[in-house]
């Protein structure tokens, strides 16, 4: 009697465990557009971030800045000129921005015009946020410019840093898009 017990009693609970699996969540209209809507903007988030892990992954992308500043605490500077780029591309850096000249006061603005074939060190890293590119040459100088890029798949944005011996190290913070 007691195994039979047992055994009906154990069978209800199945029973009873399958209907509630089994139940389907009942949505407003409201809700399930909500919650379509959280998808579509998750695969588009997704989808952005693999299209700019390929970017960088193809070495072929271009560094459009927004803003400088001369490190460590120079001022803001914002850059509304949209020729101003750094093109990467098969091994080759197309590299036309605005550089800050000097160690101490006065510092002065030059624009840095170069197309470089010879990108020594050039290392791409996967990082937490995104990636970090970087490289050094020598802009048909003697001494040698090391660039640093730091990149976030998420949002698409980019910080740059332009390191010399020389001179302060120069910021510019911009956005990463396809090299045409």
């Amino acid at each position: 009697m007691k195994k039979t017990v047992i055994i009906v009693l154990g069978l209800l609970m199945c029973a009873a465990a399958v209907t509630v699996i089994g139940q389907k969540k009942v949505l407003s209209p409201k809700q399930e557009r909500r919650e379509v809507r959280e998808k579509r903007r998750a695969e588009r988030i997704a989808n952005y971030e693999q299209f700019m892990d390929s970017l960088v992954q193809s070495r072929n992308f271009q560094f459009n800045p927004q803003s400088m500043q001369r490190q460590p605490a120079g001022p803001l500077r914002q850059i509304m000129n949209p020729e101003f780029s750094l093109g990467i591309w098969d091994g080759t850096a197309d590299i036309c921005l605005p550089y800050i000249k000097g160690y101490v006061a006065p510092y002065y603005v030059t624009i840095i015009n170069y197309t470089v074939s010879d990108l020594q060190g050039y290392t791409t890293e996967q990082t937490q946020e995104g990636w970090m590119v970087s490289f050094s040459t020598s802009l048909f100088s003697a001494s040698t410019y090391t660039f640093t890029l730091e990149i976030f798949s998420r949002t698409g944005g980019a910080n740059l840093t332009i390191t010399n011996p020389w001179y302060n190290p120069v910021q510019y913070t911009g956005t990463i898009s396809q090299f045409y």
